[in-house]
């Protein structure tokens, strides 16, 4: 095991002793995902999680599916050219080096569900699979939470 990895194996632990939720296929970690619940009207909805890479090789996340929505993207935030920040589909998907992290949060990168099939309720669970390059598919279950605050972590023993 290199030292990088070794790195990376111990802030996972840390991370994971105050994390409430996480996923993993082979090398890659999915924590602490969740998903913003919406309002009955609302025909859009996002999630939220940890990328992890613990591999030697690079990936990259390049799709996401869901039976929640119609339609399922990678998306980001960018400016335009008068400093409006806009969503925006992540042609080509997320880079992932090996041994590196990638937050998927509020006003960045993050996935996007269009077409809301169904009511994000406070406290269910959605279930979405991320689609990466090398590792193939991992299956995650999010939490709808809407009252999380940007960068806040879910905490054991707490909702």
């Amino acid at each position: 095991m290199s030292l990088r990895t070794l790195s990376l194996s111990i802030l996972t632990a840390l991370t994971l002793s105050v994390s409430g939720f996480s996923a993993h296929a082979g090398m890659i970690m999915v924590n602490d995902p969740y998903v913003r619940s919406t309002s009955p009207a609302s025909p859009t909805g996002a999630a939220f999680m940890m990328l992890m890479n613990h591999s030697e090789n690079d990936d990259r996340l390049i799709d996401a599916r869901s039976d929640i929505a119609a339609k399922v993207e990678i998306h980001t935030h960018i400016a335009d050219g008068n400093g409006v920040m806009r969503m925006t589909r992540i042609e080509g998907g997320i880079e992932l080096p090996a041994g590196a992290m990638h937050m998927l949060q509020r006003g960045g990168d993050h996935i996007m569900f269009m077409g809301l099939k169904q009511d994000l309720v406070q406290g269910e669970m959605v279930s979405v699979i991320l689609v990466f390059e090398n590792a193939g598919e991992v299956t995650v279950d999010l939490p709808v939470d809407r009252e999380r605050a940007p960068g806040q972590m879910h905490k054991h023993g707490t909702n």
